[in-house]
């Protein structure tokens, strides 16, 4: 599956949105990598980018040394306008 750089971003924060890992409810980053990865058949290299785009753009969370990640409730307005919901 071909998808642009945005459309990944999207694509893991409307996953994100989905299972509400709002905050201190986190999702591991190796998993959400590795599932994204399959998909993409990327090997994870263009989500962990995407994911580290996000967090500069401040729109998830790291927590646990850099394992786990979560949406940032502080910017729920923001995640919510750009998956379009």
């Amino acid at each position: 599956m071909i998808l642009s750089d945005s459309e990944i971003k999207k694509a893991i924060l409307e996953f994100l949105v989905k299972k509400a890992r709002w905050g201190s409810n986190y999702f591991p980053l190796q998993t959400l990598t590795s599932w994204f990865g399959r998909k993409l058949e990327s090997n994870g290299k263009r989500s962990k980018k995407a994911v580290k785009e996000l967090l500069k753009e401040e729109l998830l969370l790291i927590h646990k040394r850099g394992e786990t990640i979560s949406l940032n409730p502080h910017k729920k307005e923001g995640v919510i306008g750009l998956i379009g919901k």
